[in-house]
């Protein structure tokens, strides 16, 4: 009979398991330092759509109401708005500067063009959605994000 204590050395399965560990932890690592930038990929997707809906609602409610723009008293022309119903909106957006009054469209709501001014899906609220807005000549329209994530510039015009 052969005396197996002498050899040394790992067998096939003791290194498939080591392997496989660290496989695992490998996975785990990615996974647990990976989140974060997953999560602010997926927000700033979801802000690129609201604000290509926000858009697309100002300039059907321009077409259907002869060129107006809604809220056009309040809106300014070459002026940078924060959307919402609060004050002090001139201090909260880290993309453009802004007035100190939000600017409430509340006139997309009523005229049923969209179902709810949209929010920032991490920073907004109904008195500060972390939207802004900025009419040029006319009804030329631009939207961005206030604090978009990864250093992204969110922002479109038409």
């Amino acid at each position: 009979m052969r005396n197996y204590q002498n050899k040394r050395g790992f067998t096939l399965i003791e290194l498939l398991i080591v392997i496989g560990i660290i496989a695992i932890l490998v996975a785990v690592i990615f996974v647990i330092l990976n989140p974060l930038e997953l999560f602010s990929r997926s927000r700033n997707a979801q802000r690129w759509v609201k604000i290509s809906e926000l858009l697309t609602a100002i300039n059907v409610y321009a077409v259907h109401h002869d060129g107006t723009v809604p809220n056009s008293a309040d809106w300014t022309e070459d002026k940078n708005f924060v959307l919402g119903t609060g004050t002090g909106c001139n201090t909260t957006c880290s993309a453009t500067t802004t007035e100190f009054n939000c600017l409430e469209l509340s006139d997309l709501v009523d005229d049923k063009r969209i179902s709810s001014i949209p929010l920032d899906p991490r920073y907004g609220t109904d008195s500060n959605t972390d939207f802004w807005v900025r009419r040029a000549s006319g009804t030329i329209v631009t939207v961005g994000v206030c604090d978009p994530e990864l250093e992204e510039n969110i922002e479109l015009t038409r």
